[in-house]
């Protein structure tokens, strides 16, 4: 890997470092070993899932505790504590000296005492949160997508292998992996009760999220990276584009449906249909991705005011088809309904809970997970049909994984001049 030692690793990265990390926060050994001491839980990320994450948490074990804060922006901190404290008056412990405001704080944070870090700050900074929360010897539960770009993502995979050998757990955000129904259902399509998957097709075609109004611009006296990092969603340093910040659940679920095998390539359309505004990310992508055995995968992104609204996905099996993710059923060759999910009665259903309630669970019960290959790989395949849509070329896997690009420098301050690329254009951009 030869960016392992890229401008991510801020932190030394030997091995007696790691062991003494591990061996200094005794608190998380107790809690693995099974006892109902207190888990204390960090925030990075104080948006709207950032404070989801935090609620789960709460939930997901009697004895945890949020402990610490960290945003980049003072204003974005106050509105969550008072929520959660409103929901939790008991569980949280957030004192002024544990709300951490600026582009360092999730260092301070680290050094709060927490033993569990939620990582919910723009992707772009995400693998430098990871890799900060791992080489502390933290618990990590880091929401999707887990990098922007391929530096990001070997960055992730590095940190995953040190969480390894710290025997600490990371925790993914792909949420619909923990979905009671559509574990069941993919379960059947993987059974081959179906006959042989031949493909998926599975669209996210919705509004827009957050965007710039056309005549938006950066306030006199404000610096391009504090601007540009209050209007995140908008600039791919950032988000990743769509395809990569929201679609990416579909795409995840194309990788789900393929056994997490290695795709062959992506081809893929995209472009800025309906925006207007200074940021640089596309509005619609139509991607396919190409895997072994002649099988082809279909996303469908699209983020239109006035346009019809649609979030399918459909595995596509000899005998039938998988259709989900909300109202999942099986269809067979006929069209005709065969089979419906039915809740089980006292089941927890809703799927982010579930994560949390899996991940707490095992960290009482003394089990490490750690998901960093396949969290890795599913940002990977959403960033390859991205480039391909960028390029207007065929992206091979072989290649992608070839490419250090690193979008998201780590050293910015709020004030430094940060010009935003345009947008891609097909046949001109470049693979990088």
């Amino acid at each position: 890997m030869p960016n392992e030692r890229d401008r991510r690793t801020f932190l030394k990265t030997t091995t007696a470092a790691t062991a003494a990390a591990a061996a200094s926060f005794p608190h998380i050994a107790k809690a693995q070993a099974g006892n109902n001491e207190t888990i204390k839980v960090g925030l990075i990320g104080c948006g709207g899932r950032g404070t989801g994450a935090a609620t789960q948490a709460i939930k997901a074990d009697d004895n945890t505790k949020l402990w610490a804060v960290a945003d980049a922006f003072a204003h974005k901190i106050e509105a969550p504590l008072k929520t959660l404290g409103a929901a939790f008056p008991d569980r949280i412990e957030v004192p002024e000296e544990r709300r951490f405001v600026g582009l360092d704080a999730y260092q301070k944070l680290l050094a709060s005492g927490v033993d569990v870090v939620l990582i919910a700050a723009p992707p772009g900074y995400r693998p430098l949160h990871v890799r900060a929360a791992v080489e502390a010897g933290k618990h990590v539960f880091a929401e999707k997508p887990m990098a922007v770009d391929m530096a990001g993502v070997k960055s992730i995979i590095k940190s995953a292998e040190m969480a390894k050998k710290n025997n600490t757990a990371i925790q993914h955000g792909y949420c619909w992996r923990f979905s009671p129904a559509n574990r069941i259902a993919f379960e059947r399509a993987h059974s081959g009760e179906l006959g042989a998957i031949r493909g998926f097709y599975g669209t996210y075609l919705g509004s827009p999220v957050r965007a710039l109004a056309p005549d938006a611009m950066k306030p006199d006296g404000m610096g391009d990276v504090e601007w540009q990092l209050s209007k995140w969603i908008n600039f791919e340093w950032l988000s990743g584009g769509p395809l990569l910040e929201q679609c990416i659940h579909v795409v995840d679920k194309v990788a789900w449906a393929m056994g997490d095998v290695a795709p062959i390539a992506a081809v893929g359309n995209g472009g800025r249909g309906q925006r207007t505004d200074a940021g640089n990310v596309y509005d619609n992508y139509s991607i396919a991705y190409e895997y072994p055995g002649g099988v082809f995968c279909h996303v469908l992104q699209r983020q239109y005011a006035g346009c019809h609204n649609e979030n399918i996905s459909r595995i596509i099996c000899e005998n039938g088809n998988v259709i989900g993710p909300w109202k999942v059923s099986i269809q067979d060759k006929a069209g005709e309904t065969s089979w419906k999910y039915r809740e089980k009665r006292g089941e927890e259903q809703n799927m982010y809970q579930v994560c949390h309630n899996e991940f707490f669970a095992a960290l009482r019960k003394g089990e490490i997970i750690n998901a960093g290959k396949y969290m890795a790989d599913s940002t990977a395949l959403g960033i390859l049909g991205r480039e391909a849509a960028h390029t207007g070329q065929r992206v091979t896997w072989e290649d992608l994984w070839k490419s250090d690009e690193d979008m998201a420098p780590d050293d910015l301050v709020f004030n430094d001049k940060f010009p935003v690329p345009p947008p891609p254009v097909p046949g001109e951009d470049q693979f990088a």
